[in-house]
């Protein structure tokens, strides 16, 4: 059983597929903080000097009573229940950069993919499938036509 599995680690599509989910795991976190420290600074000086990741609201107060809490923080700090949508609109952002930037990649990355040259065809006569150069049908040993090249 060991065997199998070490096996089955060292097949390539495996290896390949964690390299990509450890690329894209560091991509988003790359991603997050271009967002997080670079743009949505940016976007709340411009703003009238916004801070998004204290943007919240208060469902529930602290149980020691109503308070005007300064920040976020204080307000989970003092037990408050809060809807933090500040961070969700970062969040937003942040996968809508990570969503162009997979379209892009993955747009450039078809551009350089040719489709691949037909090696075989389907014999007209008994719809066999023979070698692209073929000039009889192995099958039905009828005379092929000449193939087209597409």
């Amino acid at each position: 059983m060991l065997k199998d599995f070490k096996a089955f680690i060292d097949q390539g599509n495996l290896l390949q597929l964690a390299i990509a989910f450890i690329m894209g795991v560091t991509f988003a976190a790359v991603v997050t903080s271009l967002v997080n420290d670079i743009i949505m600074p940016a976007v709340g000086l411009g703003l009238g000097g916004v801070d998004f990741t204290n943007l919240y609201a208060v469902i529930k107060n602290a149980p020691t009573g109503p308070a005007d809490y300064a920040n976020l923080e204080a307000a989970q700090a003092a037990g408050a229940v809060t809807i933090n949508y500040g961070v969700f609109i970062n969040a937003i952002i942040v996968f809508i950069i990570v969503a162009l930037v997979l379209f892009f990649l993955m747009k450039a990355y078809m551009k350089t993919q040719k489709p691949a040259e037909a090696t075989t065809r389907d014999c007209p006569f008994c719809k066999s499938t023979v070698p692209i150069e073929a000039t009889r049908c192995p099958q039905c040993t009828s005379e092929l036509p000449v193939a087209t090249q597409t």
